[in-house]
């Protein structure tokens, strides 16, 4: 578990301050006494170099030599309302989301990686009944699953400040259209807003590796992502994670933009809120979310090391992630409804070569099966020419049969066609002049990195048309 030990000794006017804080704050650790424990003494002076300063404090793993109270907050996520622990990883976006949030409104919290501790990985399921959702987030010990921004501010009681500025452009999604936006109006000396509901990067984010990006042969989504994220900064874009827009309207020559938890004033918008993944909606999909059926391999196929999974899709997001799965799942399934993959042939040729993965063609999903514990341990299907259905037994599965535009917020604001995607002519420009889309949302979009930031270029030349 998360032991705290703190080394010094009752003479020590810091060490009693150090433990005096910690009781206060209701944080269990261990006290060594350097003064009756020769081996404590050795350790002590081991970690500082040949010098016994105390008190040093150990916490996971990582030493601290004589921490004043505030270190000890900061590394504890101890705050007036309550002590903060967030349990997540590095790769998951709302883990990222949250620990932003919180970073940008001076919350202390000590973030647990589950990645690295087992016993971590075992309380996030104990307290989600089975299911690995992060991140999870215990205020005094009492855990919340995933708690939007707007649930943070109210459980730690932050006092957010309306934005009055207005923006030149405020650009909604902050995926690689969204972030190619940001760059192209910054360095025409239009100020930017990138508002995120999750966290930057969009699906690119989530993707293992990139090899059709141009200028990189390989390159993870993440790394790109940063980088653009990381350019956009360094030109004056601000860039609000977590905060989820509900309403667009139009006041005179502003916009208003709405969120769940602020709002904030643009001369131009720029809609760039990319797209979902879309579901099988078969019997128990959405009772197993999580709890063994997954749309993100990047975010939860570390779930699954040495385990067999099976993979739904038939396109170049199926094959490309099940690829990545099979570099460390026991087994892949490749489930597909049609004869043949649709997928590019480069990805079929790779399939050929790796011994783990195995493929059911022309098979339908009907059903995803649960043990005694409500976990996901099977799909049931049928073969589309003899009717014959069979059950694949498995330990997860991941779906990836396809995209959602999330233009759902702006049905009756601007045009859609019949699927969701916004209408757009000439520089991006949608039915409502001053309002833009690019990226995935857009109807007749490549999804892809390249084609959306390519979209954001257009998007940035819109907007300078329009404010000119």
């Amino acid at each position: 578990m998360n032991e705290i030990l703190l080394y010094g000794a009752d003479w020590c006017p810091d060490c009693r301050r150090a433990k005096a804080y910690l009781k206060e704050n209701n944080v269990d650790f261990t006290f060594v006494d350097v003064d009756l424990d020769k081996e404590a003494t050795a350790k002590v002076e081991a970690i500082n170099n040949g010098k016994r300063i105390i008190p040093t404090v150990i916490i996971k793993n990582k030493s601290y030599t004589n921490p004043d109270n505030i270190e000890l907050a900061a590394i504890l996520g101890i705050n007036e309302v309550g002590n903060v622990q967030l349990f997540g990883a590095d790769w998951c976006p709302d883990c990222r989301r949250a620990k932003s949030f919180l970073r940008d409104n001076g919350i202390n919290f000590d973030f647990i990686d589950v990645d690295t501790y087992d016993w971590a990985t075992a309380k996030v399921e104990e307290i989600n009944k089975g299911k690995r959702i992060i991140p999870t987030i215990l205020i005094d010990d009492i855990p919340y699953t995933n708690p939007d921004n707007v649930k943070l501010t109210e459980l730690l009681s932050i006092n957010i400040e309306k934005q009055h500025k207005i923006f030149d452009t405020i650009i909604i999604g902050g995926g690689a259209a969204g972030l190619t936006t940001a760059i192209y109006a910054q360095r025409d000396r239009f100020d930017s807003l990138i508002l995120e509901k999750s966290t930057i990067g969009g699906n690119a984010f989530l993707t293992e590796k990139i090899e059709n990006y141009p200028g990189f042969q390989s390159i993870s989504g993440p790394k790109l992502m940063e980088k653009m994220e990381e350019q956009a900064i360094t030109y004056g874009a601000v860039i609000k994670t977590g905060e989820e827009v509900v309403s667009i309207e139009k006041q005179k020559d502003l916009f208003s933009i709405q969120t769940k938890s602020t709002s904030y004033l643009g001369k131009t918008v720029v809609l760039s809120t990319g797209s979902t993944y879309r579901k099988l909606n078969i019997p128990n999909e959405e009772a197993l979310i999580g709890s063994g059926i997954h749309f993100c391999a990047t975010c939860d196929g570390a779930f699954y090391r040495d385990k067999d999974i099976i993979v739904v899709g038939g396109g170049n997001s199926a094959l490309e992630e099940g690829i990545f799965l099979a570099g460390f799942c026991k087994s892949v399934k490749i489930v597909h409804r049609s004869q043949e993959f649709t997928a590019s042939e480069t990805y079929v040729e790779k399939l050929k070569s790796i011994e783990n993965i195995s493929t059911y063609m022309n098979k339908t999903s009907l059903e995803f099966l649960s043990n005694e514990k409500g976990l996901f341990n099977g799909l049931k299907i049928k073969d589309n020419t003899t009717h014959e259905e069979a059950v694949l037994e498995a330990d997860g599965v991941f779906i990836f049969i396809g995209l959602i535009p999330n233009t759902k917020s702006f049905k009756g604001v601007i045009n859609l066609d019949e699927r969701g995607f916004i209408k757009t002519t000439g520089l991006a420009q949608t039915s409502v002049g001053g309002i833009f889309a690019a990226g995935d949302c857009r109807e007749g979009a490549i999804a892809q990195v390249a084609a959306a930031t390519g979209e954001g270029v257009l998007a940035s030349y819109g907007i300078r048309n329009y404010l000119k």
